[in-house]
Protein backbone atom coordinates (compact mmCIF):
# COMPACT_ATOMS: atom_id res chain seq x y z
CA UNK A 1 0.00 0.00 0.00
CA UNK A 2 2.95 2.32 0.64
CA UNK A 3 3.95 2.13 -3.01
CA UNK A 4 0.40 2.95 -4.09
CA UNK A 5 0.31 5.97 -1.78
CA UNK A 6 3.56 7.22 -3.33
CA UNK A 7 2.02 6.71 -6.78
CA UNK A 8 -1.02 8.70 -5.64
CA UNK A 9 1.19 11.59 -4.53
CA UNK A 10 2.99 11.63 -7.88
CA UNK A 11 -0.35 11.71 -9.74
CA UNK A 12 -1.60 14.50 -7.47
CA UNK A 13 1.52 16.57 -8.06
CA UNK A 14 1.39 16.17 -11.84
CA UNK A 15 -2.31 16.97 -12.15
CA UNK A 16 -2.01 19.95 -9.82
CA UNK A 17 0.86 21.32 -11.90
CA UNK A 18 -1.08 20.79 -15.13
CA UNK A 19 -4.13 22.49 -13.61
CA UNK A 20 -2.19 25.51 -12.39
CA UNK A 21 -0.56 25.99 -15.79
CA UNK A 22 -3.85 25.49 -17.68
CA UNK A 23 -5.62 27.98 -15.42
CA UNK A 24 -3.56 30.77 -17.03
CA UNK A 25 -5.50 30.11 -20.22
CA UNK A 26 -8.32 32.09 -18.60
CA UNK A 27 -6.13 35.19 -18.64
CA UNK A 28 -5.15 34.55 -22.26
CA UNK A 29 -8.79 34.05 -23.23
CA UNK A 30 -9.72 37.39 -21.63
CA UNK A 31 -6.93 39.15 -23.53
CA UNK A 32 -7.92 37.51 -26.82
CA UNK A 33 -11.55 38.46 -26.28
CA UNK A 34 -10.66 42.06 -25.43
CA UNK A 35 -8.29 42.46 -28.40
CA UNK A 36 -10.83 40.90 -30.76
CA UNK A 37 -13.56 43.23 -29.50
CA UNK A 38 -11.32 46.32 -29.87
CA UNK A 39 -10.27 45.39 -33.42
CA UNK A 40 -13.85 44.69 -34.42
CA UNK A 41 -15.06 47.97 -32.94
CA UNK A 42 -12.26 50.19 -34.22
CA UNK A 43 -11.45 48.64 -37.60
CA UNK A 44 -14.66 46.75 -38.29
CA UNK A 45 -12.68 43.55 -38.82
CA UNK A 46 -13.25 40.20 -37.15
CA UNK A 47 -11.82 36.71 -37.52
CA UNK A 48 -13.26 33.26 -36.92
CA UNK A 49 -9.79 32.15 -35.82
CA UNK A 50 -9.88 34.60 -32.89
CA UNK A 51 -13.37 33.47 -31.91
CA UNK A 52 -12.43 29.79 -32.07
CA UNK A 53 -9.24 30.43 -30.12
CA UNK A 54 -11.38 31.71 -27.26
CA UNK A 55 -13.34 28.49 -26.96
CA UNK A 56 -10.12 26.49 -27.42
CA UNK A 57 -8.73 28.25 -24.36
CA UNK A 58 -11.95 27.78 -22.40
CA UNK A 59 -11.95 24.09 -23.32
CA UNK A 60 -8.34 23.77 -22.15
CA UNK A 61 -9.22 25.21 -18.75
CA UNK A 62 -12.33 23.05 -18.40
CA UNK A 63 -10.67 19.77 -19.39
CA UNK A 64 -7.18 20.18 -17.95
CA UNK A 65 -8.28 21.62 -14.59
CA UNK A 66 -10.93 18.93 -13.94
CA UNK A 67 -8.49 16.46 -12.38
CA UNK A 68 -6.98 19.21 -10.21
CA UNK A 69 -10.49 20.14 -9.05
CA UNK A 70 -11.15 16.52 -8.07
CA UNK A 71 -7.81 16.34 -6.27
CA UNK A 72 -8.61 19.52 -4.31
CA UNK A 73 -12.08 18.15 -3.44
CA UNK A 74 -13.64 21.30 -4.89
CA UNK A 75 -16.17 19.60 -7.16
CA UNK A 76 -19.88 20.08 -6.50
CA UNK A 77 -21.16 17.92 -3.67
CA UNK A 78 -24.57 17.41 -2.08
CA UNK A 79 -24.06 17.23 1.68
CA UNK A 80 -27.68 16.65 2.70
CA UNK A 81 -27.02 12.93 3.16
CA UNK A 82 -23.26 12.77 3.71
CA UNK A 83 -23.33 15.38 6.50
CA UNK A 84 -25.55 13.04 8.54
CA UNK A 85 -23.21 10.07 8.18
CA UNK A 86 -20.15 9.05 10.12
CA UNK A 87 -16.69 9.65 8.70
CA UNK A 88 -16.41 6.01 7.67
CA UNK A 89 -19.83 6.18 6.07
CA UNK A 90 -18.81 9.15 3.94
CA UNK A 91 -15.58 7.41 2.96
CA UNK A 92 -17.55 4.30 1.98
CA UNK A 93 -19.82 6.40 -0.24
CA UNK A 94 -16.76 7.96 -1.86
CA UNK A 95 -15.23 4.55 -2.60
CA UNK A 96 -18.55 3.27 -3.98
CA UNK A 97 -18.96 6.35 -6.15
CA UNK A 98 -15.43 6.19 -7.49
CA UNK A 99 -15.74 2.51 -8.44
CA UNK A 100 -19.30 2.34 -9.77
CA UNK A 101 -19.83 5.83 -11.16
CA UNK A 102 -16.61 7.73 -11.88
CA UNK A 103 -14.60 4.77 -13.18
CA UNK A 104 -17.23 3.61 -15.74
CA UNK A 105 -17.68 7.21 -16.88
CA UNK A 106 -13.99 7.94 -17.50
CA UNK A 107 -13.44 4.51 -19.09
CA UNK A 108 -16.34 5.09 -21.47
CA UNK A 109 -15.12 8.55 -22.38
CA UNK A 110 -11.60 7.27 -23.05
CA UNK A 111 -12.99 4.52 -25.26
CA UNK A 112 -14.96 7.11 -27.24
CA UNK A 113 -12.33 9.86 -27.28
CA UNK A 114 -9.40 7.84 -28.63
CA UNK A 115 -10.91 7.16 -32.10
CA UNK A 116 -12.59 10.59 -31.99
CA UNK A 117 -9.16 12.24 -31.70
CA UNK A 118 -7.13 9.89 -33.90
CA UNK A 119 -9.50 10.19 -36.88
CA UNK A 120 -9.42 13.97 -36.60
CA UNK A 121 -5.62 14.02 -36.30
CA UNK A 122 -5.02 11.65 -39.22
CA UNK A 123 -7.31 13.64 -41.50
CA UNK A 124 -5.92 17.01 -40.40
CA UNK A 125 -9.45 18.16 -39.62
CA UNK A 126 -10.00 21.90 -39.95
CA UNK A 127 -12.90 24.07 -38.86
CA UNK A 128 -15.68 24.45 -41.42
CA UNK A 129 -15.74 28.20 -40.71
CA UNK A 130 -13.80 30.47 -43.06
CA UNK A 131 -10.38 31.17 -41.59
CA UNK A 132 -11.02 28.73 -38.74
CA UNK A 133 -8.44 26.74 -36.82
CA UNK A 134 -7.46 23.09 -36.80
CA UNK A 135 -9.98 20.96 -34.95
CA UNK A 136 -7.83 18.04 -33.83
CA UNK A 137 -5.95 19.96 -31.08
CA UNK A 138 -9.30 20.73 -29.41
CA UNK A 139 -10.28 17.07 -29.60
CA UNK A 140 -6.86 16.20 -28.20
CA UNK A 141 -7.59 18.39 -25.18
CA UNK A 142 -10.71 16.32 -24.51
CA UNK A 143 -8.70 13.10 -24.63
CA UNK A 144 -5.91 14.54 -22.47
CA UNK A 145 -8.45 15.78 -19.94
CA UNK A 146 -9.98 12.34 -19.51
CA UNK A 147 -6.55 10.69 -19.32
CA UNK A 148 -5.63 12.97 -16.41
CA UNK A 149 -9.04 12.37 -14.84
CA UNK A 150 -8.48 8.60 -15.07
CA UNK A 151 -5.20 8.86 -13.20
CA UNK A 152 -6.77 11.18 -10.63
CA UNK A 153 -9.60 8.69 -10.15
CA UNK A 154 -6.98 6.05 -9.31
CA UNK A 155 -5.23 8.45 -6.92
CA UNK A 156 -8.46 9.34 -5.11
CA UNK A 157 -9.42 5.68 -4.75
CA UNK A 158 -6.00 4.81 -3.33
CA UNK A 159 -6.17 7.67 -0.82
CA UNK A 160 -9.71 6.86 0.30
CA UNK A 161 -8.91 3.16 0.88
CA UNK A 162 -5.70 4.10 2.72
CA UNK A 163 -7.63 6.53 4.93
CA UNK A 164 -10.24 3.90 5.78
CA UNK A 165 -7.44 1.47 6.69
CA UNK A 166 -5.76 4.06 8.91
CA UNK A 167 -2.67 4.20 6.69
CA UNK A 168 -3.16 7.81 5.65
CA UNK A 169 -4.41 10.89 7.47
CA UNK A 170 -7.39 12.63 5.89
CA UNK A 171 -5.94 16.10 5.42
CA UNK A 172 -9.16 17.46 3.93
CA UNK A 173 -11.64 15.95 6.35
CA UNK A 174 -12.41 19.22 8.10
CA UNK A 175 -11.90 21.54 5.18
CA UNK A 176 -15.10 21.25 3.17
CA UNK A 177 -18.06 20.99 5.51
CA UNK A 178 -20.43 23.92 5.96
CA UNK A 179 -19.58 24.05 9.67
CA UNK A 180 -15.84 24.17 8.96
CA UNK A 181 -16.30 26.94 6.41
CA UNK A 182 -18.41 28.98 8.85
CA UNK A 183 -15.82 28.56 11.60
CA UNK A 184 -13.06 29.65 9.22
CA UNK A 185 -14.93 32.81 8.23
CA UNK A 186 -15.75 33.67 11.86
CA UNK A 187 -12.10 33.19 12.79
CA UNK A 188 -10.91 35.43 9.93
CA UNK A 189 -13.42 38.16 10.80
CA UNK A 190 -12.38 37.99 14.45
CA UNK A 191 -8.72 38.20 13.49
CA UNK A 192 -9.28 41.28 11.35
CA UNK A 193 -11.24 43.06 14.10
CA UNK A 194 -8.82 42.13 16.89
CA UNK A 195 -6.50 45.03 17.99
CA UNK A 196 -2.91 44.32 17.00
CA UNK A 197 -3.94 41.69 14.43
CA UNK A 198 -4.42 43.95 11.46
CA UNK A 199 -7.63 45.65 12.58
CA UNK A 200 -8.15 49.19 13.83
CA UNK A 201 -7.46 49.50 17.58
CA UNK A 202 -10.25 51.09 19.64
CA UNK A 203 -9.85 54.84 19.99
CA UNK A 204 -7.57 55.22 16.96
CA UNK A 205 -10.37 56.09 14.54
CA UNK A 206 -10.95 59.55 13.17
CA UNK A 207 -13.44 61.47 15.30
Amino acid sequence: MTALIKLSRVIDAINERIGKVAAWAIVVAILVSAINAIIRRVFGVSSNAWLELQWYLFGAVFMLCAAWTLKANEHIRIDIVSSRLSKRGRDSIDVFGHIFFLMPFVMLMLWLCIPYFTKSFESGEVSSNAGGLLIWPAKGLILLGFISMTFQWLSELIKRVAIMNGQLADEEAAGHSAEAEAERLIHEIGTVNTPGAGGTPPGDGIS
